[in-house]
């Protein structure tokens, strides 16, 4: 089934006429559209894409199969036109994706009725198709050559900056795009705090460090962390690094199709838990991955779905002690009918430099 009947089976559960597109990833999902302006109609029998004239060739190149206006006048004028020259009278809406200002606008301009709906498309986006694996996996395969190169380059007296600019300039020379977030590099005690964002701060010998990093290859990102050491490590420390890697293979080990996400999360919360440190693992076990470094479904204590085949998630137990450090363990992992395949391949020991 295409990603256009499916949305169009949506639809029919909603009892609506047709579905007003207006985010980004959705329209690449469905469009195969990258540019920066454009939004999408789909009705139960048409698929329409409405841009303006800087993107013309390009919206005909990547938007096959939508019938392409080019609009002189207000964009959501223009899309009120196809409403009413379809017939539509109640039209979804990514509520969640669209800032009050449009939505007060369509609410004066639309004679149809707006129906506001949350992650229609993006559930859609869950179950990724072998092409959206294939791109992930690529992602996945230079995130890991990146490690190898950074163990090389990392040494008492380099920033953390200098760290993570060090990992996007190789990403990069590699075919990725962009990085999917932030280089986190958080060392010393700053490795305490999750997101610890890449700062000046020089790394030292007996440091911990925190490295999250991930990019965007062919428009599907990656996102992996691993914990190491320079010098002497903190007993303590070394304590926790074991700690959150059997968590880590616990969830390796053990997750399949069928769990739900709160279960799946329960596998590496309830050894940290038994062991003493529940308090200092503070966020979910994983996400989504795909278009969206952050997307459904959530691996957390909050989601009682279950997840499916062919979805992608991310597995990211970790322990943070303010004032001493913090360690977290990643990988990418794709689900299937009876466990979980990882598209990284990089050493999950200690290593210290």
């Amino acid at each position: 089934m295409s990603r256009i009947d499916k949305v169009r089976n949506k639809l029919t559960e909603l009892n609506v006429d047709a579905l007003l597109v207006t985010e980004s990833k959705n329209l690449r999902y469905l469009a195969n559209f990258t540019g920066s302006a454009g939004v999408a109609i789909i009705t139960a029998t048409e698929s329409y894409f409405v841009t303006d004239f800087r993107y013309t060739e390009q919206a005909a190149e990547q938007a096959v199969g939508f019938n392409i206006r080019i609009h002189k006048q207000p964009i959501m004028a223009e899309v009120n036109e196809i409403l009413n020259e379809n017939n539509v009278t109640k039209i979804a809406i990514e509520a969640n994706q669209m800032n009050v200002a449009t939505y007060l606008q369509i609410k004066e301009l639309f004679t149809a009725e707006i129906v506001e709906t949350q992650g229609l498309v993006e559930k859609i986006r869950e179950i990724k198709e072998p092409e959206e694996l294939a791109s992930i996996k690529a992602a996945c395969e230079i995130t890991d050559q990146s490690f190898d190169h950074i163990l090389k380059f990392i040494k008492p007296g380099v920033t953390e900056l200098e760290v993570a600019n060090e990992l996007e300039a190789f990403l990069k020379s590699k075919g990725a795009s962009a990085m999917s977030f932030d280089t986190i590099v958080a060392s010393g005690v700053r490795s305490s705090m999750p997101h610890g964002v890449a700062s000046n701060k020089v790394i030292e010998d007996g440091d911990m460090i925190t490295l999250d990093w991930g990019c965007y290859y062919n428009g599907y990102s990656s996102d992996m962390t691993r914990t190491i050491a320079v010098g002497k490590v903190d007993p303590e420390l070394e304590k926790i690094y074991h700690i959150v890697l059997e968590a880590h293979e616990r969830v390796n080990s053990s997750a399949k199709a069928g769990m739900t996400g709160k279960e799946i999360d329960a596998l590496a919360r309830d050894y940290i838990t038994e062991q003493g440190y529940g308090e200092y693992f503070g966020h979910s076990t994983g996400h989504g991955l795909g278009l969206d470094v952050h997307e459904l479904p959530a691996i957390s204590v909050k989601n009682d779905e279950p997840v499916k085949a062919g979805m992608v998630i991310t597995n990211e137990p970790g322990i943070y002690i303010p004032g001493l450090g913090g360690v977290r363990i990643e990988n990418d992992l794709i689900v299937t009918e009876d466990g979980v395949e990882s598209t990284n391949n990089s050493p999950k020991h200690l290593i210290i430099l």
